[in-house]
């Protein structure tokens, strides 16, 4: 296994290590190579994503990621800037499909915002069409009018088969769970989504056993709140699903329990936690590893089909939370605080 690890910024090289950790103590035949990217590549070689890290990205057959930006360079050429690189780096490796579950464990249901009986047994994946949308549709930019006045531009875009290929993704997940697939769009003002809508239904037409829905972005905003269980499997675009998929991961206690693939058509990946670089807290050894640890485990499940090896990972971080150790994100009282590197040394314990 060819792993190229990019620890990233803030509390990505933390987080990173204790996965790295992780994977070390199962003993695998493992090939890991480290390079920077985001904020650490712009100031090793001027540019969010070097060319040697992308070199290394293509090479591999994985990617292991931690987390870009910070707010010291806010200021730079939008080009420049941390998240350029992030985005560079999905649509080079053509990694179209953002796998998000949203699980919540026994032991946290106390951790989350809502109340226990309307979270506990949440298990949803959100399944983020990542290459395409308002985020990379052209034309974009910010321009002066003849005026004077400045106007900001953005494009929301997809074709058939953007949508097909994604949606064809859902509805694979969905025949391995419940069989129920939710479509989240805008159909009732966004021609965009009118057109996502329609792919859909003809699609489901080949997974006969799906149940498939569809539910304006808006009230799924609302659902996910009022009843999120009775979600299996969600699917929409690159925006909607970038929000959605952070209001889910309040549902399970913390941001920091979150793990994400995003996969190309050969399920190459590159994985990640779903929260962001956290420069606030970052070298204060308080971070959540979890969330890359588990990404670490949805790795050997989709890149390496290594089931066995996912389920000790998934099964070492709720050995973890049995035994109480929390760090200070999803910490009740009752419970061992413990900091971001003592958290990643109890799993890797854990796995023994």
């Amino acid at each position: 296994m060819k792993i190229a690890v990019l620890p990233g910024d803030g509390i990505g090289p933390e987080i990173v290590a204790q996965a790295v950790k992780v994977l070390k103590a199962l003993k695998l035949n493992i090939d890991m190579t480290e390079a920077p990217i985001g904020g650490a590549g712009y100031e090793s070689a001027g540019d969010p994503l070097p060319d040697a890290t992308l070199k290394l990205a293509k090479e591999a057959d994985a990617v292991l990621l931690g987390a870009v930006g910070d707010w010291k360079y806010d200021k730079l050429e939008r080009h420049l800037r941390p998240e350029r690189g992030l985005l560079r780096i999905r649509k080079e490796l053509n990694l179209f499909a953002n796998l998000r579950p949203a699980l919540l464990y026994p032991e946290l249901a106390s951790a989350s915002t809502l109340k226990p009986e309307v979270v506990s047994g949440l298990d949803i994946m959100i399944v983020r069409e990542l290459t395409g949308d308002i985020y990379f549709g052209q034309p974009r930019g910010i321009s002066t009018l003849e005026n004077g006045e400045r106007e900001g531009i953005n494009t929301m875009r997809y074709s058939e088969s953007e949508i097909r290929r994604i949606g064809r993704v859902a509805f694979d997940i969905a025949m391995k769970r419940n069989k129920r697939v939710c479509s989240v769009d805008k159909a009732n003002v966004l021609e965009t989504t009118e057109l996502w809508r329609q792919v859909m239904i003809k699609l489901s037409s080949e997974y006969p056993e799906v149940e498939l829905s569809h539910m304006y972005v808006d009230n799924a905003a609302m659902q996910l709140i009022r009843a999120p269980k009775q979600f299996d499997v969600m699917v929409t675009g690159n925006i909607f699903g970038d929000i959605l998929s952070d209001e889910a991961s309040m549902l399970t206690g913390s941001i920091g329990m979150l793990p994400s693939a995003s996969i190309d058509a050969n399920n190459k990946g590159m994985y990640e936690p779903s929260h962001g670089s956290a420069p606030d807290i970052a070298g204060k050894d308080v971070a959540n590893p979890l969330a890359t640890i588990l990404s670490v485990a949805m790795m050997l499940h989709y890149t390496f089909n290594d089931e066995a090896n996912a389920q000790k990972i998934e099964h070492a971080v709720k050995s973890a939370l049995v035994l109480g150790c929390r760090t200070a994100d999803i910490w009740t009282e009752g419970c061992k605080k413990v900091g971001c590197n003592e958290m990643g040394d109890v799993v890797a314990s854990a796995l023994n």
